[in-house]
């Protein structure tokens, strides 16, 4: 039997037998990314179940400011990440031993960012005396704080193309703008030289490692029925999911067709995307309802494409379809040739919308970053010194 390199006889069980490890993630998830995404990945490839905590709205915005998205719509977000196996309503702020045990859960993971209570409290502290605490890498170029950034100053840098596409500074006459409009108001993680070395914006650095750590990989199994869909999928969102879910009921196989940033802006306008085509591609391939992406689709459907794809169904959802060059029909093809549907996802949210909440409610949000900056640049501080002493020493 060892022969064979089969030793799980050797330690009294089967594999069937062997204990799940369960590792417990736990966090707001408020405007769930990439970088969420990513982070439960990695907590993914340290066991076999991950279980994630959810914060209640009430103590997010007891400990951090109130967040953008309700309980419902982030439950469902991280419901919809393919490395999630559960998901847990009402996790406290500071992880117990109490959680990790009545959950199943082995240990804790977390990124290698510090997070805090309203009073500067870490809030994996016990988990971490415990020694049932792991880290993984935080996804550098993207957070939360970020995001809404990039929309309050509507800011464009992040789609920059050519030699200025991986420039971090905020434009100048964005920030003069915003200075002159709102004297003494944060820049939001919108410039390099944010002191925070968490939530100050970095580049993020497309590679195909992490697309290929992003993607099953999987090809359709023949006789799979095919089913294509497009569009910018911008702040990937409860919308998109529901949209999605349902697409996915209609085949055995789903592809999403993801445009690119100057496609996206000729019918979205403003700062749109919001998200560059790199992070898109991202969010859009950690829903578990997608199987394969097409980075920098053709904004029309074209016969070249079904065929190429072997595509069965076309769908699009209730939001208006934008003539290409105020003319032309981008889903003209699939329509000639009756595999065309409009889905009804069931749900009012739209990037937009999201939008008009962010701004709706600047102040707080501005607020909550300037607060979070603070408690963080102490914490890093303490803990350059903490370094300090021990090298000393």
């Amino acid at each position: 039997m060892e022969a064979n390199g089969d030793t799980s006889a050797c330690n009294g069980y089967s594999d069937k037998q062997r204990k799940d490890v369960r590792v417990w993630c736990d966090g707001c998830y408020d405007m769930v990314h990439f970088g969420h995404a990513n982070s439960l990945r990695q907590a993914k490839a340290l066991g076999d179940k991950v279980i994630v905590g959810i914060h209640t709205d009430e103590e997010i915005t007891k400990h951090k400011g109130p967040p953008v998205f309700t309980e419902e719509e982030r439950v469902k977000m991280v419901k919809g990440i393919k490395w999630v196996d559960e998901v847990v309503l009402g996790a406290p702020y500071v992880t117990t031993l109490d959680v990790l045990d009545q959950n199943n859960c082995d240990f804790c993971v977390h990124g290698d960012d510090i997070t805090m209570t309203a009073e500067g409290v870490d809030t994996y502290h016990l988990v971490k005396s415990a020694n049932r605490y792991k880290e993984v890498k935080r996804t550098a170029g993207v957070s939360t704080t970020d995001l809404v950034g990039r929309m309050l100053l509507l800011t464009r840098n992040h789609f920059r193309q050519g030699s200025a596409e991986y420039d971090i500074e905020k434009e100048v006459s964005i920030l003069k703008r915003q200075i002159k409009s709102h004297p003494g108001s944060s820049n939001m993680g919108q410039d390099s030289a944010a002191k925070s070395p968490w939530t100050g914006c970095s580049q993020f650095l497309p590679t195909t490692q992490k697309i290929i750590q992003f993607s099953d990989g999987k090809s359709p199994n023949p006789g799979d029925k095919i089913v294509y869909v497009a569009g910018a999928f911008d702040l990937f969102h409860v919308g998109h999911l529901d949209f999605l879910e349902k697409a996915k009921k209609l085949g055995d196989y789903l592809i999403v067709g993801l445009h690119t940033d100057p496609v996206v802006n000729s019918y979205k306008g403003s700062n749109y995307p919001i998200m560059n085509l790199h992070e898109r591609v991202l969010s859009v391939l950690a829903c578990k309802f997608v199987n394969e992406v097409v980075i920098g689709a053709p904004y029309c459907v074209t016969e070249e494409l079904l065929e190429h794809f072997k595509i069965d169904v076309v769908c699009h959802g209730r939001t208006p379809i934008a003539l290409e060059n105020g003319k032309i029909d981008p889903y003209a093809v699939p329509k000639t040739r009756a595999i065309f549907e409009l889905i009804d996802s069931g749900n009012e949210m739209t990037t937009e919308r999201i939008v008009e909440r962010i701004i709706s409610h600047r102040l707080e949000y501005e607020r909550r970053n300037q607060a979070k900056e603070k408690k963080e640049i102490e914490a890093f501080e303490a803990l350059q010194r903490q370094k300090q002493t021990q090298k000393a020493g």
